[in-house]
């Protein structure tokens, strides 16, 4: 990710867009990738201001962010709604990987946006000419 970032700060001209890809089997990963994700926001920012970037989740990782999660992902909870308010950056995840796991749409709260899928939302932003970023764990 760090690499992909440096790249597009190299750039004269910024792409259209950054959507970064967040996947992981483990529940508590956006823990650690929210972090980082917002570093590369000030840095890509700082150089291109006004840059459009969106988040899509799409792995275990998702489902801290459902209603029930909020109390043991207080300041993960936080930090999405954060990144919405504060930089106008949407936070996706993943309806049909959810509904695999009998979770439904309802049960995240309104400041996380339920996509069909993930990668097709993805592929989506990568049609407008935005950049993919992918934060695997």
């Amino acid at each position: 990710a760090k690499e992909a970032v440096e790249e597009i700060l190299r750039q004269q001209k910024p792409p259209e867009g950054v959507v970064f890809e967040i996947v992981s089997g483990e529940p508590d990963f956006l823990k650690r990738a929210i972090p980082v994700v917002k570093q590369h926001i000030i840095s890509l920012r700082k150089k291109f201001p006004g840059l459009s970037i969106a988040v899509v989740s799409h792995g275990d990782e998702q489902f801290a962010l459902t209603k029930k999660n909020q109390g043991e992902y207080k300041q993960l909870h936080s930090e999405i709604v954060s990144l919405r308010q504060d930089s106008d950056i949407p936070f996706h995840v993943c309806g049909a990987y959810a509904s695999w796991k009998n979770v439904s749409p309802e049960e995240f709260p309104d400041y996380v946006d339920v996509s069909a899928t993930g990668p097709a939302e993805i592929r989506q932003y990568q049609e407008f000419g935005f950049k993919k970023i992918v934060i695997s764990g």
